[in-house]
């Protein structure tokens, strides 16, 4: 079995010579074997427990309580739950780092976006950043919609082409178009707004416009209903409307 000496220990924990003394002279960490010239050796299990000790230093608890716990009953239970817990944390504190790293994403490709970059278009990208994730939630559910009713259309069209039955696909064509129509859109018209790159107002069109307007993804070519300049106007959530 292999012997480790106090420097080479201290080497494989990332610590300093020093402070795996001071966990000796604290009764934690006992070497495995002293040589005849009072030489500190550790073992493969002493490395392991001192892994675990450099561990629970790092969660900021004291030497006292961690002397505690390596002389319970039963220390790997005590040391498997606080490391559940703390990876608990950890993944949590990743998802925030994750969720700040696709705003400033975000922010950037905002700000890359606007010509004229101004003070007012940093409220209009505040604005925009704020309504994000209920617009995304508007338009997912757009979307799993329009998933749907393409999955309804495949299936009446197969039954068209394999069986020559041509009455399903009629019903469903109609079925999915006024649905679209007298519910889908409307919903979608209820729940955005949209921002005038002129005046920075937020608006709603009247829904005629809104229909017929020409549109990309995240703009739509409107008529501000405050400066009454028409321009690409962009698309965010109504904060008026609730998110059902």
């Amino acid at each position: 079995m292999s012997k480790y000496t106090t420097g080479e220990v201290a080497k494989l924990c990332g610590i300093t010579v020093r402070t795996v003394q001071y966990y000796d002279q604290r009764s934690i960490l006992i070497p495995s074997e002293l040589t005849e010239g009072g030489r500190r050796l550790y073992s493969e299990e002493d490395v392991k427990k001192l892994r675990i000790i450099c561990f629970l230093r790092d969660l900021d608890l004291p030497i006292n309580t961690i002397a505690e716990i390596l002389k319970d009953d039963d220390p790997h239970s005590v040391v498997t739950l606080l490391l559940q817990q703390h990876e608990l944390t950890v993944k949590a504190e990743l998802k925030d780092c994750q969720d700040k790293l696709e705003s400033i994403k975000m922010l950037k490709d905002e700000i890359d976006a606007v010509e004229d970059f101004s003070v007012n278009s940093i409220g209009d990208i505040a604005h925009i950043m704020k309504n994000k994730d209920n617009l995304k939630k508007v338009r997912q559910k757009m979307m799993i919609y329009a998933i749907a009713g393409g999955a309804v259309e495949i299936a009446a069209v197969a039954l068209w082409i394999m069986m020559g039955l041509w009455i399903p696909f009629a019903i469903s064509y109609v079925i999915v178009a006024a649905v679209g129509i007298f519910w889908l859109l409307p919903y979608y018209y209820k729940k955005i707004s949209y921002i005038c790159p002129e005046c920075h107002e937020v608006f709603k069109p009247n829904f005629w416009e809104f229909v017929f307007a020409n549109h990309t993804p995240k703009t739509r070519k409107l008529t501000c209903s405050h400066c009454n300049k028409k321009h690409w106007c962009v698309e965010t959530y109504d904060e008026n409307s609730n998110l059902e």
